[in-house]
């Protein structure tokens, strides 16, 4: 037992906490720190993003409240000559409301622990996410010649599945060579779990709480298979629907559906 502590004791020394937000101060999320996706963005979902709505992303009770509801709300973007393959500008409105905070242009991090302590929400068609983008900048490369680390997805419809998982130009969902692994770990409604990868030069570890559950290793074939020698910054969303979240469609009576989180904590080497 004593030997087990002390290794517990060094191994907890190795790291040094740089940023972090303990979601103590009631109110909108911290502007400092975060950043809003607005809109219509990705996968076909069904969400459109605000900004600056309490009944979306708010902190209240200690945690940040990240919010999906199912509410009709104008879309600014909408045009009637839109083509369906247009879809941000197709839709009049959208059927559903959430958030997406992001640390894009506020920080970012090239290598280290990760973690994020959040209970999810539960149902058919919700797909929250804790995930991380490479930082290139403007006229850098675009998805998934970025990179892509996705620290935790849940779909709704696999109830207590949580997945990890990591796309690069050369490993990536649209040609289904995406690397990643799953793990059972019960229903995510009603506990908080910690959500962490361990990222250096050599291999990205992904953890829910302290079971390691899946390893990406740079395999040495360059950016295309390994993009993760610069800085990323960090999402927090929940979407409706889409590709994947709604490949079962979408439960009406899972909403209002919230991801609370109690904090998210970046460490670095020392």
């Amino acid at each position: 037992m004593m030997t087990l502590a002390v290794a517990m004791v060094a191994r907890a020394s190795d790291w040094e906490l740089v940023w972090s937000d303990e979601f103590d101060r009631p109110g909108a999320p911290d502007p400092a720190k975060w950043g809003h996706e607005v809109g219509f963005i990705r996968n076909e979902e069904l969400q459109y993003y605000t900004r600056g709505r309490a009944e979306n992303a708010r902190v209240e009770g200690g945690s940040l409240v990240i919010e999906a509801r199912r509410e009709a709300f104008p879309n600014p973007a909408f045009d009637a000559s839109a083509g369906g393959k247009d879809w941000k500008r197709a839709r009049r409105e959208a059927t559903h409301t959430s958030a997406s905070l992001t640390t894009k242009g506020k920080a970012s991090w090239r290598y280290g622990r990760i973690e994020v302590r959040a209970q999810l929400p539960e149902g058919r068609g919700m797909w929250p996410a804790i995930w991380m983008l490479g930082d290139v900048g403007p006229g850098g490369a675009g998805w998934p010649a970025c990179g892509e680390i996705d620290i935790m997805e849940y779909v709704g419809h696999e109830p207590g599945i949580v997945h990890g998982t990591v796309h690069t130009a050369k490993y990536n969902h649209t040609k289904k060579t995406q690397r990643g692994a799953r793990l059972e770990v019960g229903p995510v409604g009603k506990k908080f779990r910690v959500y962490a990868i361990e990222w250096d030069q050599q291999k990205i570890d992904f953890f829910v709480d302290k079971k390691r559950y899946f390893t990406f290793a740079n395999e040495g074939a360059g950016e295309e298979a390994w993009p993760f020698d610069k800085a990323f910054y960090l999402i927090l969303n929940v979407a409706v629907g889409g590709a994947w979240g709604g490949a079962k469609g979408v439960d009406d009576a899972a909403f209002p559906a919230k991801m609370l989180v109690d904090y998210v904590r970046v460490y670095e080497r020392r």
